[in-house]
C-alpha cells in the first residue's frame, strides 16, 4: 500500500497545441517507500552488528559441513571462490584474519594449502547452541504445529520451512528428529512438483487450543492494576512503539486508533470467505498483520529476512505485498535494509537492542556476536598484543563498514 500523490501540470500553447491542464498521478515505487521510512537508530545499530555475524555463521556452517577432517576445516582457496556469494569484499583471507577469536588459519603441509578451522572458543559456543536446540525439542514441535496451523490448508512446502529452520530454532536434522518422531502430528507428502514435499498437520486440529502472542499481551494489559486502557479498545489491539523522533500527526494517530478497534480473524482461526468491500480488505490486512506478528513471535530472535517469510505468503492466504505491510505498520514492525538484505524485527520484543525475554539459543548466538564485535582486540601474537588491540569501538565499526 505505497503512498500516492497528485501533480498538476499546465502546458502552454505551442505549435497549434491548445492549452491543456493535465493531471498526472505518480505512484511511489517499493524502493522509494523503503527509503522514505523513519529510521530507528537502535535497530540500525543492531543490524550493523548482525551484518558481519551472518557472514561468520555462513563460513562456520561450511567448516562444520566438512566432517572428513578432524577437526573440521575448509581451504581458504575454496572460501575465496565463494567470496562474492558470501559478500567478502576483500577476499576470504582478509575476512578470516579479522576474527582470530573465531577462525584459526593454518597451513596443511600434506595438501600445500592454507586451511581454516574454528577456534576452541567458537567450537564451545557452537556446542552450547546445539545443546540449547536439543533441549528445546518440545518447543520445536510446538513451533512447527503453530506454523502449519496458520496455513489455510494446514500444510506447507518443506523447502519453505528449510529456509527458516535456524530462525525457528529447529535442529538441522528436524526432518528426522522432529517430523519423523511425531507421526501423530506431521505427515510428509509428495507435491505435484518434482523433488518437492509438503508437510501436513494431521490428527485432531490442535489450532483450537493455540493462543496467539498478541492475545497474551492483551490479557496481561487488562489484568494490570494500573491499566488505563479500555477493555473494549484493547480487544483487537496490538502493542505499538515508534522510532525516536518520528512525528505522529493527529490524523495518523486517529487512523491507528480506528485500526486498533477493527475486528479481525486471528491467525489460528478459519478465515472464511474473503470480502472485497473496503472494510473487508482492512480486515484481511489486519489478519495478515496478526499472522506475521505471530510468526515473528515464535522465532528465536524475533526477526527474519523478508525474502524468507515471503515464501509463506500464499500459504497463509496473504494477498498483500508483505514488505509494504511492514512499512505500513511502523509501530509494530521495523524494516532494516542493512547488510544487503531486508530484515524485519518485532518491535515489542526488543529493548535497547536486546530481547526483552531472551532464550538459551539466543544467548548462545549473542556470545558468538560478542566474539565478532571483539574482532582482533585482545588477541595475543608473539607474546605481545596487536597494535589494534586498544582500538576504540568506533574504529572497529569503521573497519566493518569497509567490508
Amino acid at each position: 500500500m505505497a503512498t500516492h500523490f497528485i501533480k498538476k501540470l499546465k502546458f502552454t500553447p505551442n505549435n497549434n497545441i491548445p492549452p491543456l491542464a493535465a493531471t498526472l498521478r505518480f505512484k511511489t515505487t517499493s524502493a522509494q517507500y523503503v527509503a522514505s521510512r523513519a529510521r530507528d537508530p537502535t535497530f540500525e545499530k543492531l543490524m550493523d552488528k548482525y551484518k558481519n555475524l551472518l557472514k561468520v555463521v555462513a563460513i562456520q556452517d561450511l567448516i562444520l559441513a566438512n566432517p572428513t577432517s578432524d577437526p573440521p576445516s575448509v581451504s581458504v582457496e575454496f572460501l575465496n571462490r565463494l567470496s562474492q556469494k558470501l559478500h567478502l569484499n576483500r577476499g576470504a583471507a582478509a575476512f578470516l584474519r579479522r576474527y582470530p577469536h573465531i577462525f584459526d588459519i593454518f597451513y596443511d603441509q600434506s595438501k600445500c594449502h592454507p586451511y581454516c578451522r574454528l577456534t576452541d572458543s567458537a567450537v564451545e559456543i557452537f556446542r552450547q547452541e546445539a545443546s540449547a536446540v536439543a533441549s528445546s525439542l518440545p518447543l520445536s514441535v510446538d513451533r512447527l504445529v503453530r506454523l502449519l496451523s496458520m496455513s489455510v490448508s494446514k500444510s506447507l512446502p518443506l523447502r519453505a520451512i528449510f529456509k527458516v529452520w535456524r530462525e525457528l530454532g529447529l535442529p538441522d536434522d528436524f526432518e528426522d528428529s522432529v517430523i519423523s518422531q511425531n507421526p501423530n502430528l506431521f505427515e510428509l507428502c509428495d507435491a505435484h512438483e518434482p523433488n518437492t514435499h509438503i508437510l501436513k498437520l494431521v490428527g485432531s486440529n490442535p489450532s483450537c487450543n493455540l493462543v496467539a502472542a498478541a492475545e497474551n499481551w492483551r490479557l496481561m494489559e487488562c489484568c494490570r492494576e494500573d491499566t488505563t486502557v479500555d477493555r473494549t479498545d484493547i480487544r483487537f489491539s496490538f502493542k505499538h512503539g515508534y522510532p525516536p523522533g518520528m512525528r505522529l500527526s493527529k490524523s495518523f494517530r486517529a487512523k491507528v486508533r480506528e485500526w486498533q478497534r477493527l475486528p479481525y480473524v486471528g491467525p489460528y482461526e478459519e478465515m472464511g470467505e474473503k470480502k472485497m468491500s473496503k472494510s473487508g480488505k482492512m480486515e484481511l490486512e489486519k489478519r495478515a498483520v496478526g499472522i506475521v506478528h505471530e510468526f515473528l513471535s515464535f522465532t528465536v530472535e524475533k526477526m527474519v529476512e523478508v525474502e524468507k517469510i515471503s515464501h509463506f505468503r500464499k500459504w497463509f492466504g496473504i494477498d498483500l505485498n508483505i514488505r509494504d505491510l511492514f512499512l505500513d505498520h511502523p509501530g509494530i514492525f521495523y524494516l532494516s535494509t542493512k547488510g544487503n538484505r531486508h530484515s524485519v524485527f518485532l518491535r515489542e520484543a526488543y529493548e535497547r537492542g536486546c530481547l526483552v525475554e531472551p532464550n538459551p539459543i539466543y544467548n548462545a548466538r549473542r556470545k558468538l556476536l560478542d566474539l565478532v564485535l571483539l574482532g582482533r582486540r585482545g588477541w595475543l601474537t608473539g607474546g605481545s598484543k596487536l597494535k589494534d588491540a586498544g582500538r576504540s569501538q568506533k574504529e572497529g565499526w569503521e573497519e566493518d563498514e569497509k567490508s
